[in-house]
């Protein structure tokens, strides 16, 4: 006994698989109008309250280390240590 009733049987449904689906090709104009929203916007900059340094929104200020006029960072003790790490490693590579 053969398969080929299976293949009768799934024929009606794999008819659109084995021909070719010709469809309408967009012209350029459509495919920029489509790809005029994809171009990227610069960051959004804020002045900080207490320097008037520019920052992210919603980010800490790099400057000075306060976030909407609050200190949040301890920028002094931060930078004393990484100054300090930086000589540690100057000293260790020579």
């Amino acid at each position: 006994m053969g398969y080929s009733w299976v293949l009768d049987f799934f024929d009606p449904f794999c008819y659109n698989a084995r021909t070719m689906v010709i469809r309408m090709r967009h012209t350029r104009a459509h495919t920029a109008n489509r790809r005029s929203h994809h171009a990227l916007d610069g960051a959004r900059l804020s002045k900080c309250v207490k320097c008037e340094a520019l920052h992210l929104r919603h980010q800490v200020c790099i400057a000075c280390g306060t976030y909407r006029g609050k200190p949040v960072l301890k920028l002094v003790k931060t930078m004393a240590k990484t100054v300090k790490r930086v000589a540690a490693k100057g000293k260790a590579v020579k």
